[in-house]
């Protein structure tokens, strides 16, 4: 690919629900456009913290249409179009070309557990199929599927395939990525709290689940790294760590459904089989989001 990497701080956007448990169409277009107003770089609608699994696919196409119209060009929307079938990850890519959106996002085929050849095969179909720059994410905590630094070398090297988003936790596999990748293809960090360190390896920039709640202080981490201003960037970091922790103090995207509704920018419903966070964690997450300035 001859065009730029994705960097930066993108933030994985949770869906907003009414208390009905259907699409709050106005809640999300105010989250993204402050989202846009605090200087995130990118944002990714649909995704694991948008609650993907439980959406319908009218519902999916709805949530990414809203975010490309508030978007209006100003920032990359990568869009999560991930299924464990290649046909329906297919069918999703063409259908998600037809919005808007500027990259996808696309899983490692979950539950199924394929080898590692299967998951090429898997991705060589998918940027077949799409003219659209490709994100790859390794999350094997949820796919029970992990992607091996060889493996994804061989996919980086398929046209249009932009990037990672690499959540193993695997710090060795991810700094064997970033010394082979191609030019132009991104290694950015699937944990918020590994960014500093995947950063300081070289590493682009985040997709992000604490900057829904803390979007200007993400952002700015991200930037201080880039910037090569690791100091002020651990500053940042140490200040964030607390609700960092927090967020994942139950399955994502629990924690930050609950820390977005202290905030008043989204009601705390979440749907079946995730439930609202546990009450007994809830001043932890309130005292870290105070931490973080998030909270007065």
């Amino acid at each position: 690919m001859n065009e730029a990497r994705l960097a930066g701080c993108g933030t994985a956007l949770i869906t907003p629900f009414t208390a009905e448990g259907e699409l709050d169409e106005a809640a999300l277009r105010s989250l993204v456009e402050w989202q846009i107003e605090e200087g995130v770089d990118f944002l990714v609608p649909i995704g694991s913290t948008g609650e993907a699994a439980t959406l319908t696919p009218a519902e999916q196409r709805r949530v990414v249409e809203i975010v490309v119209d508030v978007v209006g060009g100003r920032v990359p929307v990568v869009a999560g179009a991930g299924s464990n079938d290649t046909r329906r990850a297919v069918a999703a890519s063409r259908a998600l070309c037809e919005i808007g959106v500027t990259h996808l996002l696309h899983v490692a085929p979950m539950y199924n557990r394929p080898p590692q050849r299967g998951i090429v095969q898997h991705f060589r179909a998918i940027v077949e199929a799409s003219e659209l720059p490709v994100i790859i994410y390794n999350v094997p905590g949820r796919t029970g599927c992990n992607i091996e630094a060889e493996t994804t070398l061989e996919i980086a090297e398929l046209p249009n395939v932009a990037g990672i988003k690499e959540a193993s936790g695997n710090l060795a596999q991810i700094a064997e990525i970033l010394r082979n990748r191609p030019p132009c293809f991104s290694v950015l960090s699937g944990d918020d709290a590994l960014t500093l360190e995947v950063m300081r390896s070289g590493g682009d920039g985040v997709i992000s689940v604490v900057s829904n709640a803390t979007p200007r202080a993400m952002t700015e981490l991200v930037a201080r790294c880039r910037a090569g201003e690791y100091t002020a960037a651990r500053a940042i970091h140490e200040r964030l760590e607390p609700w960092m922790r927090a967020a994942f103090v139950e399955s994502n995207p629990m924690p930050v459904k609950a820390a977005l509704a202290m905030l008043g920018r989204a009601r705390n419903v979440l749907r079946l089989p995730l439930v609202p966070l546990d009450e007994r964690h809830e001043s932890m997450l309130r005292e870290s989001l105070e931490f973080a300035g998030a909270l007065a």
